[in-house]
């Protein structure tokens, strides 16, 4: 039978559940055992794909297609596997499916209700997307107080009467605050929110409390009395240099043990020698490259968590440290900072993703300024299509070139709608979505990045480089350097005359692994550290 661990969270959001529960996962996979994850998102969205990054950090795209949780991206990496859409379920798809069955007639003569007509299909879910699984790890997303997180809770409660305590584990994680006047550690957000837990039925099996500092034995003494588990089911997530030591802190303590004992799996000693060996060469890196990230969703910097992750993973691999010196866009173009100043210290520019016009003229700008004085520069998806902008407008010559998601009206649309774009009405879902396979032109730097013909990448993007300008732009100094398999949509341009000049019209941070960096951003670094 698959065994089911639940990971609940406290009174207060993004303490790190996420990175808890992939840690679990990984912790229960090194041990050999087959393992997926599921995050559950409570908001109404049917996905994450129509929600700005501010409100909720990264959309994470999957190789089918889903625009999902950011969560799932950390549940990639540190398992190192691939997921699903299925994996990231939300309010929205469990209501919607509910619905269809009740417009459809399924449930005739029957009063439809959130017991147990809900909570069935949460379940459903589930245990659909476990088939095969020796193991699923469940992350129920918001905090515990949640109305909207109630089904979730309640369906979570009633898998543990049903599968059987030895099949199902629930982990809790709080936060234990330090009073900065007193230096204590406070432990009555986790006592009130495990209470509030017991109040719909759910024991937790194991509290990880998240704290600056690892706990003191006052405090697990009181969370162990008040939050009715054994002193052995306390852990703590506390702060450390990269959070794949996450899963060695956490193991250290026990809680994998505990986990595997409690499932009653016969092996119980996991083996984490790969992120053992990937935090020892993080730690032991003392060169440091500093970044600029020009975008404009700067002030939450989990807009753009895969992209920062790949830069860590890619300057692991080559022995550095990446310093991130965020530029916001909007700001260049209100002209309230300078990109001469801006970019003058800096070692690379990373051009980063976005939608609307805000902020594309001071994109522009840095462009420009990077490309004119040759300093290593990576465009991602929108990155990508202005540098493509930049390049029309300064070399080709083509005044007034744009995209046309910013000027409709432009005489030189050189980005331009997809033409499968052109009769939508929808927005969610409806974009070109997920992986897909991509031709690469020999002899280019992104060829030899990639040492293949073909390489598969995902994607998030309505606007392409538009066919009608590609020898215009290669006449006058751009390679495409990589071309769709399907439809031979531009996916990756570069300048040849730069030391490193690469846009991707894809996403390679998507597939970036600690073990395995995406081939473009360990070439963007490499690149760097032979300059400087």
């Amino acid at each position: 039978m698959t065994k089911y661990v639940f990971v609940t969270g406290g009174v207060l959001s993004s303490v790190g559940k996420g990175i808890v529960a992939a840690s679990i996962g990984k912790i229960l996979a090194s041990c050999g055992n087959n393992v997926t994850m599921i995050k559950i998102d409570p908001y109404i969205n049917v996905d994450a794909g129509t929600m700005n990054p501010y409100m909720h950090g990264e959309v994470f795209v999957t190789d089918d297609g889903g625009e999902t949780d950011l969560d799932l991206g950390h549940y990639e990496r540190f398992l190192n596997t691939t997921l699903s859409k299925r994996n990231n379920i939300t309010t929205g798809q469990i209501y919607q499916a509910v619905i269809m069955k009740e417009r459809g007639g399924e449930y005739l003569g029957q009063c439809v209700q959130i017991i147990p007509h809900i909570t069935d299909e949460i379940k459903s879910r589930i245990r659909e997307v476990s088939k095969d699984f020796d193991v699923t790890v469940i992350e129920i997303g918001g905090t515990v107080g949640d109305i909207e997180g109630l089904p979730f809770l309640e369906a979570a409660r009633q898998m543990r009467i049903e599968e059987g305590r030895e099949n199902t584990f629930f982990v809790h994680v709080a936060l234990v605050p330090i009073l900065s006047v007193t230096g204590e550690q406070k432990t009555k957000p986790v006592q009130h929110s495990v209470q509030e837990l017991r109040r719909i039925g759910i024991q937790p099996d194991a509290i990880v409390a998240r704290c600056e500092k690892p706990l003191e034995d006052e405090a697990i003494r009181k969370i162990s009395l008040f939050g009715n588990v054994p002193r052995e089911a306390v852990f703590t997530s506390y702060n450390v240099e990269t959070i794949y030591e996450v899963p060695i802190i956490l193991e250290k303590q026990g809680l994998g043990r505990l986990i595997l004992r409690e499932l009653r799996f016969e092996k119980t000693s996991p083996d984490l020698s790969d992120l053992e060996e990937y935090v020892r060469k993080f730690k032991e890196s003392s060169r440091v490259l500093t970044i600029a990230m020009v975008g404009k969703y700067t002030k939450l910097r989990d807009s753009y968590i895969s992209i920062i992750e790949a830069l860590s993973h890619s300057a692991t691999h080559n022995h550095c440290r990446v310093k991130l010196k965020w530029i916001e866009a909007t700001l260049v173009e209100r002209n309230e900072i300078r990109v001469e100043e801006e970019l003058a210290d800096v070692d690379g520019v990373l051009v980063l993703p976005g939608f609307g016009k805000r902020g594309v003229k001071g994109k522009i700008k840095a462009i420009k300024y990077a490309r004119e004085r040759n300093i290593p520069t990576l465009g991602i998806c929108f990155g990508m299509q202005l540098a493509v902008v930049e390049f029309a407008r300064n070399v080709v010559g083509l005044n007034n070139a744009n995209t046309t998601e910013v000027d409709p009206n432009t005489p030189h649309p050189v980005i331009d709608l997809l033409e499968e774009q052109r009769e939508l009405e929808a927005l969610g879902g409806t974009m070109r979505l997920g992986s897909e396979a991509i031709r690469l032109v020999k002899g280019t730097l992104v060829y030899r990045l990639y040492n293949r013909d073909v390489v598969f990448e995902r994607h998030r993007h309505r606007y392409e480089v538009n066919p009608r300008y590609v020898d215009l732009l290669e006449s006058s100094g751009m390679k495409i350097s990589g071309y769709s398999v399907k439809k031979s949509l531009v996916e990756f341009v570069e300048l040849p005359g730069n030391t490193f000049f690469v846009g991707c019209q894809c996403h390679p941070e998507y597939k970036s692994r600690p073990t395995d960096p995406a081939p473009v951003f360990k070439g963007f670094i490499s690149k760097i550290i032979s300059l400087t």
